[in-house]
């Protein structure tokens, strides 16, 4: 059995996108992480899969898999990349879907010119809402010190569909990333692991910004990430509300606008890189594993032929 995919990136932060509508594939935390594998498999940051919706008010399900094969609830880059894969793949010719995601739904919008404006809904910041349990760290107003291998450090928290924790640094260029991300990720306070973006403030409508993701390291774009960030800098008065901010990251930048009380909204691009098949046996077979064919239950009504979203 051969199943086809697409490369695609957003900002460098890269994907292999697969089309479970047309096709049928038993995906095990196994098969993901060997396709992540840049030697043995495909190799990418996330992996993103489009279903048939659950639910008749939505046109499909989107569902997102970090490359150790761990499953998590929202990717912005990847969501610009979702909505135009569905139309290069004529499964919708709508300008205008609404994705159901494991966070909620959320809605994506093309433009003429490639571009892609995701409503992200509205950010987060109550500790349970992240999760974040930070029973014995001290709050100051809206940010949190918390003691990473005997360091205090000075945080904020956000959802934006994914659990962000957020730092304010004087240059991102700088800034100890890999080893503060991967004690923050992994830290007891955040229940579910954490995304960790550091943040500089350039003026009031431009942000530099580096993110380690949770279950993947340092990305070139974290969408999500830029929105956390965005959201906590008109929060803390450092970003104006309620306007376009660019935020800069090392694969390109994003536009996102927040105002309090509204969705989050980020616009940027997403490019297309080639298209493939595998053999889901022949990549567990390599590797000692049993491949479990996909189930009747999981066809998603794949011998009907394409389900086309009008």
């Amino acid at each position: 059995m051969l199943i086809e995919f697409t490369k695609m990136h957003g900002l460098g932060n890269d994907f292999m996108v697969i089309d479970l509508v047309t096709q049928r594939l038993h995906l095990t935390k196994e098969l993901v992480a060997l396709l992540g594998d840049r030697h043995l498999g495909i190799g990418f940051d996330q992996l993103l899969i489009v279903e048939p919706p659950s639910r008749p008010d939505v046109d499909f399900r989107y569902r997102i898999f970090n490359k150790d094969g761990s499953e998590v609830q929202q990717c912005g880059n990847g969501a610009r990349c979702f909505a135009r894969f569905v139309q290069a793949r004529k499964l919708s010719f709508k300008q205008r879907i609404r994705v159901e995601t494991a966070s909620g739904i959320i809605t994506l919008s093309t433009d003429d010119y490639g571009w892609v404006k995701v409503d992200m809904g509205k950010p987060k910041f109550e500790p349970d809402e992240i999760p974040f349990t930070p029973k014995t760290i001290t709050k100051v107003q809206n940010s949190y010190r918390l003691n990473v291998d005997g360091t205090p450090v000075t945080l904020y928290v956000a959802n934006m569909g994914n659990p962000h924790a957020i730092i304010k640094v004087d240059d991102v260029l700088t800034a100890e990333v890999e080893k503060l991300g991967k004690a923050i990720e992994s830290h007891p306070a955040f229940p579910e692991r954490v995304n960790v973006g550091f943040m500089q403030v350039m003026n009031n409508r431009h942000i530099r910004l580096r993110v380690y993701e949770r279950g993947v390291g340092e990305t070139q774009a974290c969408g999500t990430g830029a929105c956390a960030a965005v959201a906590t800098g008109v929060r803390e008065g450092w970003l104006d509300e309620g306007v376009d901010i660019r935020a800069q990251l090392y694969g390109g930048s994003l536009v996102i606008r927040w105002q309090e009380g509204y969705p989050v909204y980020m616009t940027g691009p997403a490019t297309f890189v080639y298209e493939g098949v595998f053999s889901p046996e022949g990549l567990m077979a390599g590797a000692g594993l049993k491949f479990a064919p996909a189930q009747p239950s999981e066809e998603h009504r794949s011998d009907e032929g394409h389900h086309y979203h009008e």
